[in-house]
């Protein structure tokens, strides 16, 4: 049966750490009144997370990338206004260069206290901020057989998004370490594959019905059926420092989803491969970003993400005029030309070191490039 096309609507959600200007570590027990002015201002386009360093934001529903352009920069500014005055500095950033999780303080929070309370360890690591996608795909059937053919592009997507390559004061030697630390919990990484939406409610229920879980919310895999929207929400993906690339990466996410509903429409679809295989691809991510490729499942070969990359823009370029984002999505070719936050981190640590810099000091002027970076071209 044929579906009509979906509206392709987009949200943004960042998560962000909050600094200290001066002593550049995270802000382990913010004033109250920082929330306040934050609500304030943007209502319930910002929440708290876990930690009561992290903040969350969310743009209204975007009828194209332009406008979710627009949204994502505005919250990015106003955050940093508001914080500035309290003499704190939003990082939009997977992980603090050097804070230590352990002397952070929780929200307090029902849902954030009964979450450490199953996960204990698990969750009290949890200082990581991602940034969630989503694409507005009313029919829940279409959405289900989206996710199962757009796994095996979450790696590529990670790839250009690697944001954390620090953690606790240590080069972890990985591009995405934050994904180390969020797989601890049950029900993340890649997500299964259902033959319907009602299989996969079926799968929920079963967790629900054992008092796991009090909704599928509480799936946190790294593609999902919204449970608040009518959206597939992409999770995989590491915070962009740079709002360029972040926004380039959200062009991705659209472009690939229409694709896929576009040659669904005329008989075709994409390969749905074993779970094994792209999880292989998402550790090759985590691990070295861009730089040491992805496998090509149908040459059994691992090939360089700058072809690959290309190979992508030819298959949305008609989705990506259709949607007009054909520069956002050209603007991925940036990001391997100049290297994604991870990149450019290590690049901050390394020459301050070669300038004199100790360990600790160059990781403070780590975290001062990303202060900069955050709100550079909002």
């Amino acid at each position: 049966m044929e579906i009509s096309e979906p509206a392709f609507s987009i949200g943004v959600e960042e998560e962000y750490l909050l600094v200290d200007c001066e002593t550049r570590d995270l802000v382990s027990d913010p004033p109250s009144s920082l929330m306040e002015e934050y609500s304030r201002v943007l209502g319930e386009h910002v929440s708290p997370e876990l930690m009561r360093a992290q903040i969350e934001v969310g743009t209204s529903v975007c009828n194209s990338v332009k406008e979710a352009r627009q949204k994502v920069s505005r919250l990015r500014n106003i955050i940093a206004e508001v914080s500035s005055k309290y003499g704190y500095a939003p990082l939009a950033v997977s992980t603090h260069p050097f804070a230590r999780w352990i002397e952070q303080k929780q929200t307090e929070k029902d849902r954030y206290s009964a979450l450490t309370n199953e996960m204990q360890a698990a969750a009290r690591h949890l200082l990581i901020c991602g940034m969630h996608v989503h694409v507005g795909i009313e029919n829940p059937e279409l959405r289900i057989d989206l996710m199962n053919q757009m796994s095996y592009f979450l790696p590529h997507m990670l790839a250009l998004s690697t944001s954390s390559p620090f953690w606790e004061g240590e080069n972890t030697g990985l591009k995405s370490y934050r994904l180390t630390v969020f797989d601890a919990l049950p029900r993340t990484g890649l997500p299964e594959q259902f033959a319907s939406f009602g299989e996969y409610e079926r799968h929920v229920q079963i967790l629900v019905n054992a008092g796991l879980v009090e909704d599928a919310s509480m799936i946190w895999w790294d593609l999902r059926p919204s449970t608040r929207f009518p959206t597939l929400e992409t999770r995989i993906m590491d915070v962009a420092t740079n709002v360029n690339h972040a926004i380039s990466l959200v062009a991705l996410n659209v472009c690939l989803l229409r694709m896929l509903y576009r040659t669904r429409q005329k008989n075709q679809r994409w390969r749905v491969y074993a779970k094994m295989l792209i999880d292989e691809n998402r550790w090759r991510a985590m691990r070295y970003s861009y730089e040491e490729g992805l496998i090509d499942f149908a040459k059994g070969q691992v090939v360089p993400c700058a072809d690959l990359l290309e190979e992508l823009l030819d298959f949305i370029r008609e989705d990506a005029e259709a949607l007009d984002c054909i520069n956002e999505i050209e603007s991925l070719r940036d990001i391997i030309g100049g290297g994604t936050s991870a990149h450019r981190q290590l690049q901050v640590y390394e020459d301050s070191c070669e300038q004199g810099a100790d360990h600790g000091q160059a990781l403070k002027d780590v975290v001062d490039w990303l202060i900069e970076e955050t709100v550079r071209n909002i």
